[in-house]
């Protein structure tokens, strides 16, 4: 008797893979990846990183006043006035009110003299005398003459048109400026443009008092 041992052959199967293109479970071949028969390797996928933002030099420009000089240079006025002997008798005062100073005399020459005390004691607190705005003469009680005196603070819409219209046709390229409520923005690429403005509008004379402020770089 002949002992037949039998020899097993096990045939391997590949497992299936979800998602992807490996071979099917049947054994049949799954669909080709162009990529790998041209032999390259497929591009990455675009990332989307955010742009880095560099801010531009800028400035303020600004017309502010400071109210506790005013005060202070009303408070010497009205002591002058009542201390001098040419103003004694005539009525007159000097007064601070909301926003404008009220000057009363009783001739118009009395009323010029407290003008000129009031310049005086603006210009010794440094408060430019641009910041004045003169009313008109009118008569008051008792024959008493009466002015009013506005003080400006702030840049109207007036103005700021005045000052974009200089650093428009003084200012170097690239410059530029915008009105943000009663001041400006000004910008540009370099510092030194910036400072060239600066030096600019406070030699130019607009009618108001200018301060610059909040310089970045």
């Amino acid at each position: 008797r002949r002992l037949v041992v039998g020899v097993g052959v096990h045939r391997h199967q590949a497992e299936p893979v979800v998602g992807g293109h490996g071979p099917d479970p049947t054994g049949a071949p799954g669909p080709a990846d162009p990529a790998a028969l041209s032999g390259r390797t497929a591009p990455a996928a675009p990332c989307d990183a955010p742009a880095t933002l560099v801010d531009m030099p800028t400035f303020d420009v600004v017309s502010k006043l400071d109210m506790q000089e005013v005060r202070n240079a009303v408070d010497q006025a009205q002591r002058e006035v009542a201390n001098r002997f040419d103003f004694k008798d005539t009525g007159s005062a000097v007064e601070l009110g909301e926003g404008e100073v009220r000057l009363v005399s009783s001739t118009e020459d009395r009323l010029r003299a407290l003008v000129q005390v009031l310049e005086e004691k603006l210009v010794k607190r440094q408060v430019s005398l641009k910041a004045l705005d003169y009313g008109k003469v009118e008569e008051g009680s008792k024959g008493m003459l009466r002015q009013a005196v506005g003080l400006r603070s702030g840049i109207d819409s007036e103005h700021a048109r005045a000052v974009n219209k200089w650093i428009k046709d003084h200012a170097a390229k690239g410059v530029s400026s915008q009105t943000q409520g009663d001041q400006l923005r000004v910008s540009a690429k370099k510092r030194d443009d910036l400072q060239a403005v600066i030096a600019g509008l406070r030699a130019e004379d607009l009618g108001i008092p200018l301060q610059f402020e909040n310089f970045r770089d």
